[in-house]
């Protein structure tokens, strides 16, 4: 009951000095210019971290669609493929991870070099699956692909065709047979030869379960994956490291998805799963379902469910997010590639780490609706910034944060990446509320938690001028739909050379609370805050815990302990306050 002996002295505390003039914990809404203003506090609990990423954590995805791919009357895709996007432009120089694939990567076959016809194209025609004849990948783009990211530093996965050598039947869209590795396998063998580094192989594209257009049982799927770790240890025998094996690259199913990570334990090294949890691009309530909170907690699941097989199996893998779009179907314009949708893709950045999801890759870098930069024009849509702003400024260790004042707002925190203390984002998905958040930490392992006046009094006494570093994004014109990004007021446009432009903060005391505007979203760096679960010691063993289901689980259930503690203490005081003060 330490914590509800702390909060008896906070509200006597409160009482013998005035109510008025304490940002409280509780959240309370008052009138304020054009619209309200609500005081929030925000808990980090900075002793253990919860979870580890990659340190390339952000990743993007490069897809096959043709031209002439169009959904809903709309062809988004333009010349954004693998077979003809202009590698030349400057900004995707800037790509961190990028996986090969999507769709129609089970319908495309590798050119070899005794092949003498040239390689065919991709052509529609409505009777074939997903609406494409086959298409063929010539080697001399393989090539030109290969130099491309070797020259941009990009780490690269690559998709495989899993279908070739199945049947699929026509009713239930089965795939039955083994799969023919030929192909790939004479893929892999010229991409060795060449010289060329592929951090990994991924085998097929949304198979799993009921599958899209096609699907494949689990026990034919690990078995199948099981041939392609013996080809590449065959292949890469001698190399000290090594290719990842990726799959199965689909929807996430609980009993599928089980079979196939028990019978892959020991040739699988990265589970993939896609995310459209959106629903179809056409539909008209996207950003509904964006801004409400209760619609975004719910794509906490297929994490959580994913988490738990991991830690339940023999396997040592780890889980991906290998494609998310939030809508199928190329997305919405001015919705998924508008501001709007940093708001969905930075709380699913933060949701997706806090379960120990490693890498997390964005459909797509360019091409549909829901780029990270636009199809024709390469300019950085909202989310390009969102994406940077994250790889640059939150760290691999996860912190537990929690929340108390208005279900709007949402918060995720880091230890900071290449810099001292942590980094908290704050998502305020309310219209026309304003908050002022007070941070509140703990790093030991006592039970008391420190409230927000102590913590401002101790800053106060050691360091009066202790500052943190604020990155607030906005909408040009407070426009959802916009696709032109404010930072701290500035618009981001590349500069003339065609780069991208600094991404400065401001500086504010630390002894301030947190402003977080109607419908923003604030990335706060805290440098002078020193945790245990950041330190160096803590970030190596936090990789190593995040595959012990023990220490995750203890360590959980104390912090779930301490927040019904609190919430009780809050709820209890907040209804006797009144006849506490009546004897002060």
């Amino acid at each position: 009951m330490g914590c509800v002996l702390n909060l008896m002295r906070l509200w006597l505390w409160v009482c013998l000095m005035g109510q008025s003039s304490i940002p409280v914990i509780l959240s309370q809404g008052s009138g304020g210019g054009s619209g309200n203003v609500e005081e929030g506090s925000v808990f980090i609990d900075g002793r253990v971290a919860i979870g580890s990423t990659d340190d390339d954590f952000i990743c993007a995805t490069l897809d096959w669609w043709p031209p002439d791919k169009c959904d809903y009357g709309t062809c988004s895709w333009a010349t954004s493929s693998l077979l003809n996007l202009d590698l030349s432009n400057k900004m995707l120089f800037n790509a961190i991870k990028v996986r090969m694939g999507g769709t129609l990567q089970d319908k495309v076959i590798y050119q070899r070099t005794s092949d003498k016809q040239p390689c065919a194209q991709f052509v529609k025609n409505s009777s074939e699956m997903f609406g494409f004849s086959e298409g063929c990948l010539p080697m001399s783009r393989w090539d030109e692909l290969n130099r491309f990211f070797r020259d941009a530093g990009a780490v690269v996965i690559f998709g495989l065709n899993a279908l070739s050598g199945r049947s699929i039947d026509i009713d239930g869209g089965l795939a039955t047979g083994a799969w023919n590795s030929s192909d790939a396998e004479s893929l892999i063998r010229y991409t060795v030869n060449k010289g060329y580094t592929i951090h990994g192989w991924e085998l097929g594209n949304e198979l799993s379960g009921n599958g899209v257009g096609a699907k494949v049982a689990a026990d034919q799927y690990a078995s199948d994956i099981n041939t392609l770790q013996s080809i590449v240890q065959e292949i890469y025998a001698g190399f000290e490291v090594k290719p990842l094996i990726l799959g199965p690259g689909g929807f996430f199913d609980a009993s599928w998805f089980t079979e196939f990570i028990d019978k892959t334990h020991k040739s699988l090294q990265v589970v993939t799963h896609h995310i459209y949890n959106l629903g179809a691009g056409v539909d008209d309530n996207l950003i509904d379902k964006i801004l409400d909170p209760s619609y975004l907690d719910g794509g906490s699941q297929p994490f959580r469910d994913l988490q738990s097989i991991l830690k339940l199996s023999a396997t040592s893998a780890t889980a991906w997010v290998g494609e998310a779009g939030g809508a199928y179907n190329s997305g919405h314009n001015l919705v998924t590639n508008a501001f709007v949708f940093s708001f969905w893709y930075l709380d699913q950045l933060g949701m997706a780490s806090s379960y120990g999801t490693k890498t997390y890759c964005r459909q797509t870098l360019i091409g549909g609706n829901y780029g990270l930069l636009n199809t024709t024009t390469f300019v950085p849509n909202p989310d390009y910034y969102s994406a940077l702003l994250w790889h640059r400024l939150m760290g691999r260790n996860v912190l537990s944060t929690s929340f108390y004042g208005t279900n709007k707002i949402r918060t995720y925190a880091h230890c900071s990446k290449q810099s001292p203390g942590i980094t908290l984002l704050l998502i305020n998905l309310d219209s026309n509320t304003t908050v002022q958040v007070q941070v509140s930490t703990k790093n030991d392992g006592s039970s008391i938690r420190t409230s927000t006046l102590q913590q401002k009094n101790q800053i106060q006494r050691s360091n009066s001028t202790s500052t943190r570093e604020e990155y607030h994004l906005t909408a040009k014109d407070g426009d959802l739909h916009s696709q032109t990004l404010l930072l701290n007021g500035k618009v981001m446009t590349v500069t003339s050379s065609g780069g991208v432009p600094p991404l400065e903060p401001i500086t504010v005391s630390s002894l301030e609370p947190i402003t977080v505007a109607p419908f923003s979203i604030v990335f706060a760096h805290f440098p002078d805050i020193s945790y245990l679960a950041c330190s160096s010691s803590s970030s190596s063993s936090s990789s190593r815990s995040s595959s012990s289901s023990s220490s995750s689980s203890s360590g959980s259930t104390q912090m779930e302990m301490e927040r019904f503690d609190l919430l009780i203490g809050l709820l209890i005081f907040g209804l006797l306050q009144p006849i506490i003060c009546m004897f002060f």
